[in-house]
């Protein structure tokens, strides 16, 4: 071999070794930050803190949705990879087949990251971590409860597995109750158990607390007396809004058939709409008083202004209207007591056109109620130029808009508030807001009085009736459409009303939808329901009764009723 080829051969691997020596000195005491890079790379992860999502409370802070920690179990498939001896402790402490866990590590082998098992009891979490098994890791989380369960379902709401808010004021509000993660640095070993932290962790920041305006004792109390009505009446469906008419706070609103938020692994998709806000129907009869208010803002009517409907019945058009019996000359105050379909017809076509739509829109209806409710319906009221008679009378006694139960709970407080509108609110009120006029306060005052006489003898309404409150409210039986129009044998059953009415404090809305065609009128299915919500609930304020004199009179006619109260107590 030449010598210079040699040379070369020993410069070239002299060289290198040069090279690499210097290369290590380099790494050892010039750059240093390169290995420790590198290091960090393979031990250092960041993990997220979750926060804790924010207390949703009734408006006495009991609490409907509250949060409690849980963990979930994750692998890394490609760190799994030969463990089959492994699986089965692992397998036993999940309630999982180990077919099912072989599975997802041989489905995922080129994944870092996949759920085993979420939402274990961190019981469980720390038994399968003392496993140490390689690719196994832990993650702290946290699972929603909902005390109420489905009381209440239909207002709160819930959240998904990643604790986000999906129905309800759980997504209403999601921003304000979710709060912020924390981030932490932690130094892990080959396992992935982690050894300690590296530096000061970035705290979670909480969500915040969510305060509703329903009082759950009332809403409990609405709810059982709701279900027990439907299973009477054998109905499909109903709703119930209790309504503090001074403030516009939603005290109570239940809805059935209703759902378990607990437990939604049979949920039927159609039990999770909070009908009260997002089903519409036509009111019937229940926005008679609003047409009569209508009458007089007109000047044209007063409550004993007298209108003849003889012979019972009227014809506008084509289409014959009529009434259960001939009442003759009556006048507007008794239109409203026995619900006179010939008598309001009469009325609306002696205003004008315009002036009743355009009361009912002061009212509320046609919109929403500004609840931010998800899903909130807005109703329907028609627009039209020009109005044919039958168009007119229809739109008068309630049929051809619709309403949901909290729209007409909404019109119905501003009545019992003497003509004063406050927003509703599903959200409790520290201070009053300030409210918008509506109508004159006098003539919402005739209104209220009027509708006394609904409940009183001779009324439609007297399953209404409550023994120490005066009580002023509308029936309403309205046929549902069908496919060939409406049907015969299909009904909603209504009543809508305020109590005490003589200072009235309450308006509850009772809908009843579909029951039995042996007791399908308002004031049969729905009216005895709201005596018994209203009653209960009047009680549980502490409201002062205001029918203490025909009480007084009738104990000292029977004063046996109080020596029977005190022998049954």
């Amino acid at each position: 071999m030449p010598v210079w080829r040699f040379s070369l051969v020993v410069f070239l691997l002299a060289s290198l070794a040069a090279l690499l020596i210097w290369r290590v000195v380099s790494l050892q005491l010039l750059d240093t930050q390169f290995l420790q890079n590198q290091g960090d790379a393979r031990t250092i992860r960041t993990e997220k803190i979750p926060a804790y999502r924010g207390v949703i409370t009734d408006r006495n802070g009991e609490p409907l949705a509250v949060s409690t920690p849980v963990a979930s179990i994750w692998i890394n498939p490609k760190h799994m990879q030969g463990l089959d001896q492994d699986l089965k402790p692992l397998a036993q402490l999940l309630d999982l087949p180990v077919s099912v866990i072989k599975q997802k590590i041989n489905d995922n082998r080129e994944r870092g990251f996949i759920y085993l098992r979420r939402h274990i009891s961190p019981e469980q979490a720390k038994a399968v971590m003392a496993l140490k098994i390689k690719g196994v890791n832990r993650q702290q989380e946290y699972k929603r409860y909902y005390p109420a369960a489905e009381v209440a379902a239909h207002l709160v709401g819930f959240t998904n597995i990643d604790d986000q808010g999906q129905e309800g004021l759980e997504l209403a509000y999601d921003q304000w109750l979710r709060g912020s993660d924390g981030r932490k640095r932690v130094l892990k070993d080959l396992h992935g158990s982690v050894i300690r932290d590296i530096d000061q962790p970035q705290e979670a920041v909480s969500g915040k607390e969510l305060t509703l305006s329903i009082d759950m004792r009332l809403q409990y109390m609405a709810y059982r007396e709701l279900k027990a009505m439907l299973q009477n009446a054998k109905a499909k469906a109903g709703s119930v809004v209790v309504v503090d008419s001074e403030t516009g706070e939603v005290l109570a609103m239940v809805n059935q058939p209703s759902y378990n938020p607990n437990n939604r692994s049979r949920l039927n998709p159609a039990h999770m709409r909070n009908r009260a806000m997002t089903d519409v129907f036509e009111p019937g009869s229940t926005v008679k008083p609003l047409t009569v208010l209508a009458a007089l803002e007109s000047g044209k009517y007063t409550p004993k202004t007298l209108v003849d409907t003889n012979p019972g019945y009227i014809r506008v058009g084509k289409k014959p209207l009529l009434d259960p019996v001939n009442y003759g000359v009556m006048d507007v105050t008794k239109i409203l007591t026995k619900s006179s379909q010939v008598g309001i017809s009469k009325i609306a076509l002696d205003l004008d056109e315009q002036s009743i739509w355009e009361l009912f829109g002061r009212f509320g209806l046609g919109r929403d109620v500004g609840s931010g409710f998800p899903g909130e319906s807005s109703g329907q009221m028609p627009s039209r130029a020009n109005w044919r008679p039958i168009e007119i009378v229809n739109f008068a006694f309630g049929y051809g808009l619709s309403v949901t139960p909290v729209q007409l709970a909404q019109a119905y407080a501003v009545l019992a508030n003497g003509g004063l509108m406050q927003p509703i609110s599903l959200l409790r009120k520290d201070s009053p807001q300030e409210a918008t006029r509506v109508v004159n306060t006098r003539q919402a005052k005739q209104v209220v009085e009027m509708l006394k006489t609904v409940t009183e003898k001779g009324g439609t309404g007297t399953g209404a009736q409550i023994a120490t409150y005066t009580v002023a409210g509308k029936t309403g039986t309205v046929h549902k459409v069908g496919n060939n129009g409406y049907a015969d044998d299909r009904y909603r059953a209504i009543f809508a009303g305020m109590a005490p009415a003589n200072n009235p404090r309450l308006v509850a809305v009772v809908m009843i939808d579909e029951p039995s065609i042996d007791m399908y009128h308002g004031g049969e299915a729905a009216a005895p329901l709201f005596s018994k919500v209203m009653s209960d609930a009047l009680r549980l304020l502490d409201v002062t009764p205001d029918k203490l004199s025909e009480l007084k009179e009738a104990v000292v006619a029977q004063p046996e009723l109080i020596a029977g109260g005190r022998k049954s107590a």
